[in-house]
C-alpha cells in the first residue's frame, strides 16, 4: 500500500499527551487516503481558529500545529473535567513522491484536510497500444 511507504510514523511519537514541548500538547487524529493521484489527510482540530493553524514542511517533515486558546476566565469550579486544554501537534516524515510545492490545505468545522499531490514520474498511466 502507497500510504504505508510514502509515510513514516516517527518511532517516539506518543500515543497520549505530548510533553516533549512547554506547555501540553496532544496529538490530533489523522487518516490518510490514496486518492489517484494524491495523498489527502484528514486531521481533527476540534477549538482551533483557522488562523491559529500552522502547516510547514521542510526535508520532507510535514508537521502540523493548532493552538487552542484557553477555556473562559469565568468558569471557577468544574464539576467534573474531562477535557484537557492544550495545543495539538503532529508530524510525518513524507517521502519524495509527493510534490512539495504543490501541497494545499483546507478547513472546516474543525476538520483540516492536506491535499498532497504526488510527483509527475510516479502517477499512474495508461500506455496506448499501438497496432502495426
Amino acid at each position: 500500500m502507497a500510504t504505508e511507504t510514502t509515510f513514516e510514523k516517527q518511532a517516539d511519537e506518543p500515543t497520549s499527551a505530548e510533553r516533549t514541548r512547554s506547555g501540553q500538547f496532544f496529538r490530533p487524529n489523522v487518516d490518510i487516503v490514496e486518492q489517484g493521484d494524491e495523498l489527502v489527510l484528514v486531521t481533527d482540530l476540534p477549538g482551533v481558529k483557522p488562523s491559529d493553524i500552522d502547516v510547514h514542511f521542510e526535508d520532507g517533515e510535514l508537521s502540523i500545529h493548532g493552538r487552542v486558546q484557553p477555556r473562559a476566565a469565568d468558569a471557577k469550579e468544574f464539576l467534573l473535567a474531562e477535557y484537557g486544554v492544550g495545543d495539538f501537534y503532529r508530524t510525518f516524515r513524507v517521502s519524495e513522491q509527493i510534490d512539495a510545492t504543490k501541497i494545499h490545505a483546507d478547513y472546516n468545522s474543525g476538520v483540516l484536510t492536506l491535499h498532497l499531490p504526488k510527483v509527475e514520474a510516479i502517477k499512474p498511466r495508461k500506455i496506448a497500444v499501438q497496432v502495426s
